[in-house]
């Protein structure tokens, strides 16, 4: 937004002979964001990378124009520091290591469910036949419906090993909050019909637990123990068991 204390240095990007910095006046999420970049944009290909991204890879930008023959979406991948100092971060640390980073040989065993757009090029035209969901204003899974609609269509999705690194690691209180919020959206995505339960793990799952009508009791779970959890979460060993326990008994305590 404008009021960005970040707006002044910022600026200097518009020094650049091919840069340029835009301030939105209101805060239009980032679904919108991203839609805006890309209304923006003057070429046919872009390149979308998150702010915390740390480029590493001195042939990045060759690397993706090596690939963009015969397809319509690349992603790079992304890939966590190999240690961590922080305690208070080991659990965006620890399932970034163990979950997220995958190299494109895994990926490619399912194209669209490994989709993200922390690191993707995707050709203009292809963007815009589906675009990022504006009604998404709050953190989480913008990515995995803009994924879906794009196996629908049937878009030519290819990934490689070109990644960048995860630069700024939450938190584990922070990383909680945010997988809560994207907890919330997938759940509303699945309730309005606009994603299907077989695309997302977890709300398949979820599908199953309220079909063997387990929802409800997977619910009082998570209201009687969430502060456990938490606790084990946000400690300098947290378990992936008790984060994957603690997002599906969540899912489940929520009255939608």
């Amino acid at each position: 937004g404008s009021g960005s204390s970040l707006n002044s240095k910022n600026e200097k990007i518009n020094t650049l002979p091919n840069g340029r910095f835009i301030a939105l006046q209101i805060n239009v999420g980032l679904s919108e964001n991203r839609n805006t970049l890309a209304r923006e944009a003057q070429y046919e290909n872009l390149l979308f990378i998150d702010g915390d991204s740390i480029i590493t890879e001195p042939k990045f930008i060759i690397n993706y124009l090596n690939s963009l023959a015969n397809t319509d979406v690349v992603y790079g991948g992304r890939v966590h520091p190999e240690k961590i100092d922080s305690p208070t971060r080991m659990l965006r640390w620890r399932y970034g290591r163990e979950v997220e980073d995958k190299v494109a040989e895994k990926r490619n065993k399912n194209v669209y469910r490994s989709l993200l757009f922390n690191n993707a090029l995707i050709k203009k035209e292809a963007f815009n036949k589906i675009k990022f969901d504006p009604e998404l204003r709050q953190y989480g899974h913008e990515d995995t419906l803009f994924a879906y609609h794009a196996s629908l269509l049937k878009l030519r999705v290819t990934h490689i090993d070109n990644p960048v690194e995860h630069g700024d690691v939450d938190l584990s209180s922070v990383f909680l909050t945010k997988t809560k919020y994207g907890l919330n959206n997938i759940l509303d995505l699945y309730r309005k019909n606009k994603i299907d339960c077989q695309f997302v793990k977890i709300i398949s799952v979820y599908d199953k637990l309220s079909k063997l009508m387990l929802r409800v009791p997977a619910g009082f779970f998570y209201g009687i123990f969430n502060t456990i959890m938490y606790k084990n979460l946000t400690s300098r060993n947290p378990s992936l068991l008790v984060f994957n326990i603690y997002r599906i008994t969540y899912l489940c305590s929520l009255n939608k």
